[in-house]
């Protein structure tokens, strides 16, 4: 069993920077690709970022691209993901999710993912 908990959320103005974490404990070693969603409150959970076990291979939503960062430390055990230039649309409860297999193409269904953190709540002032 594998547990994932994140942190690193907060209160951050528009233009500033946040950089959340999310320490996976247990099994860790059977962790293939990470990835990080958000859930803004009356919506949808939305993909916001996945990386592969190997750190070379990373995805992102359009409205990240450019802005945000993953990536991941397989000796600590920990995804990354710098958030840089945030947004008010960007607030939102993020989520840590962990894939065992990661050799599914669609890497942005939260179907494919076994596990998930409590989440981290991330809110963007104006």
């Amino acid at each position: 069993q594998v547990r994932l908990v994140e942190a690193g959320g907060g209160l951050v103005q528009a233009g500033g920077s946040l950089r959340l974490s999310c320490a996976a404990s247990g099994r860790a070693d059977t962790l293939f690709r990470m990835a990080w969603f958000r859930h803004p409150l009356g919506k949808a959970r939305s993909f916001v970022a996945a990386i592969n076990r190997n750190g070379d291979t990373t995805y992102y939503a359009d409205y990240v691209k450019g802005r945000f960062t993953i990536s991941r430390d397989n000796g600590e055990n920990t995804s990354y993901l710098q958030m840089n230039d945030l947004r008010p649309e960007d607030t939102a409860l993020y989520y840590c999710a962990a894939d065992e297999e990661g050799t599914s193409p669609r890497y942005n269904n939260t179907l494919i993912y076994d596990y998930w953190g409590q989440g981290t709540q991330v809110t963007v002032s104006s």
